[in-house]
């Protein structure tokens, strides 16, 4: 995936790539084409830096409809000689996930843009998926032939039909496609749905990895042989020694812990870690200090998840170590910390801020620990996390945090979040935004009545608006 270029956090691009509330307030003010040009902009460059997790369709999707915006641009990039070039999804998946919700809308060219490129396109699993969930039965048997032509009738060709098919992320064109009144669709459909059952099943049976009756050595071994070829096992490795482990085996396992090969360092500490060993702080330590940066990320992973008040202890006192097990101890107070440890957590907070930026990883647990611990002066540091990062689920969180911090919330960036492209952002907006502004009541009515609204933001309106609900 491409690291996308954000702009400003002041511009109207840069407020419509981060997915912000105000991004929307903003277009519908500024002159249209520059609107829509800003808006073509994120749609046909997907400014997401991880597209599996953050959402952007609908709030695209909701502004095209706002602005009366044409899918121009959008067709252009679709059938342009680089779909043939550039087959990654990234590329064509959020423009197909905003035509998906347009078509919901009943706008006919999205579903018209849909359907050709379903039949044409490289990345026509998406369209096709889109098209599952809003196409009817009619529109969806038109497209069985273009697509079974792009699987040849030979082997190769009906095996690749088979994995797609096993695989496919909705069902229902394959379905149809099985019941279809021409025999040679419904035949090759059906056939190829047979096959990727039994081959779920013979997968099944073969399982690969740890059997019972593997010793702590060959489960070393199995992590080491891993991490030789790129894959980390350590995690399920450990989890293999729950299994098979008992306490005759912990002198090994604590000796892997010191001086193992980094596949077994890293499953042993993790193991010991997960079973509260008395020793288990005192060898992440030393991970830390001895071992290679494998060992040191798995080292710090495993103390994050310690439960035990002894850890929690341990972390105050590393809190303000200027490494990765300092920065872990601040992660853990965090989550786990009381209101004593307000000062640390806030201190690890800044520290992240000026240190690594807005979009620090380390940022997640830091902002929702200072909205547990209700840490009202890290407010002006969570509204530049929530102005600046480019991440709108860590913009979400430090929404949430201000809520608990911040008395300015309500009638300040709750507003604008009713528009967050995030909506679990919007739910937050929603139980908290003041109602005198008469934006704030048009849109939890709007968000009450769009069909495409999550149910959590819907119920979280009516709790405001409903009937049991206090007037606005």
């Amino acid at each position: 995936m491409f690291d996308p270029v954000i702009a400003p956090s002041g511009t109207l691009l840069g407020l419509l790539q981060r997915g912000r509330g105000d991004g929307t307030l903003h277009a519908l003010t500024a002159p249209r084409a520059e609107a829509l040009a800003a808006l073509n902009h994120c749609v046909l460059r997907d400014p997401r830096h991880d597209w599996q997790v953050e959402n952007r369709s609908l709030y695209y999707a909701r502004l095209y409809l706002d602005l009366n915006g044409d899918l121009d641009a959008v067709e252009a990039h679709l059938f342009d000689t680089e779909d043939v070039l550039d087959t990654e999804e990234s590329r064509t998946g959020l423009a197909l996930a905003v035509l998906g919700h347009l078509a919901s809308y009943g706008r006919r060219d999205a579903l018209d843009l849909l359907r050709r490129y379903a039949a044409t396109g490289s990345n026509w699993a998406w369209a096709l998926d889109e098209l599952a969930l809003r196409d009817d039965d009619a529109g969806l048997r038109a497209l069985a032939a273009p697509v079974l032509a792009r699987f040849p009738a030979d082997p190769e060709g009906e095996a690749e039909l088979v994995t797609v098919v096993r695989d496919a992320f909705e069902p229902r064109p394959w379905r149809l496609w099985a019941e279809d009144s021409r025999e040679a669709i419904a035949t090759r459909v059906r056939a190829a749905q047979e096959a990727g059952c039994f081959d779920r099943w013979q997968r099944q049976m073969r399982p690969t990895g740890p059997r019972p009756g593997w010793s702590v050595r060959a489960v070393f071994e199995w992590a080491q042989q891993g991490l030789e070829r790129g894959a980390a096992l350590h995690v399920p490795a450990a989890r293999c020694l729950t299994a098979v482990a008992g306490p005759e085996d912990r002198p090994e396992i604590v000796e892997a812990a010191k001086d193992g090969d980094e596949g077994a360092r890293c499953t042993a500490l993790r193991y010991l870690a997960d079973s509260n060993d008395p020793e288990a702080l005192q060898l992440i330590e030393r991970a830390v200090a001895t071992g290679s940066a494998p060992v040191v990320e798995a080292a710090v992973d495993a103390f994050e998840r310690m439960r035990s008040v002894a850890a929690v202890d341990r972390a105050r006192g590393w809190a303000r170590r200027p490494d990765p097990l300092g920065a872990a101890a601040g992660r853990m107070l965090a989550c786990r910390g009381g209101a004593q440890d307000s000062d640390l957590v806030l201190g690890a907070l800044r520290e992240a801020v000026m240190g690594e930026g807005p979009d620090a990883p380390t940022l997640w647990t830091l902002v929702d620990g200072a909205g547990r611990l209700g840490i009202a002066c890290a407010a002006p540091v969570l509204r530049h996390v929530y102005r600046e990062t480019a991440s709108s689920h860590l913009r979400g969180r430090a929404a949430r945090a201000l809520a608990a911090t911040d008395p300015s919330y309500a009638a300040g960036f709750a507003v604008e979040c009713l528009w967050d492209c995030e909506e679990t952002t919007r739910e937050i907006a929603a139980r908290h935004a003041e109602t005198g502004d008469a934006r704030v009541v048009e849109q939890l009515r709007r968000l009450a009545a769009d069909p495409a609204e999550e149910a959590e933001v819907q119920t979280a309106v009516r709790s405001r608006i409903g009937p049991d609900a206090p007037a606005v």
